[in-house]
């Protein structure tokens, strides 16, 4: 069968492997479709060598069918459509015992830690495998997993109906963090300086401003009677948005972390002090989120035609990231069928 990996200083090179027969308590998926995302890009910049071990399949984002079944797991069928929530846990680290196994101290990234869904054929532990319902399409199944980090980023902030919410920074997880607040009944303010990403937005009825042109902060002011936003998503990434962030948050909002800043970067703790601020860290997922994200996806409140800008074959996978690194698409999948 054939396998996008990444071989290391930023190559990604397709081989032929073989598969893996399914061991008790796992099952091998035909991969349909694998999302390429944020991380996946860091991986081919070399910047998680300390996790990756090149070559390897890389991929987490991801539907399929199930084709084979180990011995011993039962509540899946061959054939059935699923995705799978990348996550193994210990079980008993202090995060764990907790309840907060989402976040475990040992936590296994299936798809970085070890060998992801950029291939054929995929086996994994039942345990994280997740039906589909069956008229989702594969394609939008791929986006379970992005779509699960914007539920729990929401959940997190406990946002609720009747609320104001700003997200800075319209790419594919700032989109969706949009949807998913406008699901939950907020009034939704995206930031983001690119037009199509704010038109993307802008279909579906959410209030888009363009930090280029505009006083966003002015803009969120006014707009709310002078009151500021409930919550505020840092999906940006930039020290300028993690330190401007604040500037739009109400007295005792919520300002929720979604953008991983890999390095120590400035905060308005003057702002945080003065206003009795919150900021809340959002990493990963829980059941109950792909739960939702399911849900959401399919009912339509997610625009899964816009965000899924192309869909390049395997053998391409290389050309799927050179897409993404040029700022070309919003989502790329990876199409692993045998036969299109």
């Amino acid at each position: 069968m054939k396998a996008a990996q990444y071989d290391g200083q930023g190559r990604i090179g397709v081989v032929d492997v073989e598969p893996t027969e399914p061991k008790a308590g796992e099952v091998e998926i035909a991969v349909a479709y694998t999302g390429i995302c944020g991380t996946d890009l860091h991986i081919l910049h070399g910047e998680m060598d300390h996790r990756v071990a090149p070559p390897q399949s890389i991929g987490h984002e991801m539907a399929g069918t199930i084709a084979r079944i180990g011995e011993g797991v039962s509540g899946l069928a061959v054939g059935q459509p699923v995705t799978v929530m990348p996550l193994r846990w210990c079980g008993t680290c202090p995060a764990c015992r907790a309840g907060n196994q989402h976040v475990c101290q040992k936590l296994v990234f299936v798809g970085i830690d070890s060998v992801g869904s950029m291939r054929e054929r995929w086996t994994v532990p039942a345990s994280i495998v997740v039906p589909l319902p069956d008229g989702l399409s594969l394609a939008t199944g791929a986006l379970v997993e992005p779509v699960a980090v914007a539920c729990h980023d929401v959940a997190r902030s406990r946002l609720v109906q009747g609320e104001t919410a700003v997200v800075i920074g319209g790419g594919p997880i700032g989109q969706l963090i949009a949807s998913v607040a406008q699901a939950t009944g907020a009034r939704v303010i995206l930031i983001e300086p690119n037009q199509a990403r704010r038109q993307i937005a802008a279909n579906r009825g959410i209030e888009t401003i363009d930090p280029a042109t505009e006083d966003a902060v002015a803009f969120v002011e006014q707009t709310t009677g002078g009151t500021g936003a409930d919550v505020v998503f840092e999906v940006a990434g930039a020290a300028s948005t993690a330190l401007g962030c604040v500037d739009y948050a109400k007295v005792r909002g919520r300002v929720v972390v979604v953008a991983i800043h890999s390095k120590p970067v400035p905060l308005n703790l003057f702002a945080m002090f003065w206003r009795e601020l919150e900021i809340i860290g959002a990493r990963v997922y829980e059941r109950v989120d792909y739960e939702r994200a399911i849900d959401l996806l399919s009912s339509g409140a997610i625009p899964a035609e816009e965000i899924i800008t192309s869909i390049v074959p395997l053998e391409r996978a290389r050309d799927a990231f050179a897409e993404l690194e040029r700022g070309a698409g919003m989502k790329v999948l990876v199409d692993s069928r045998s036969e299109r």
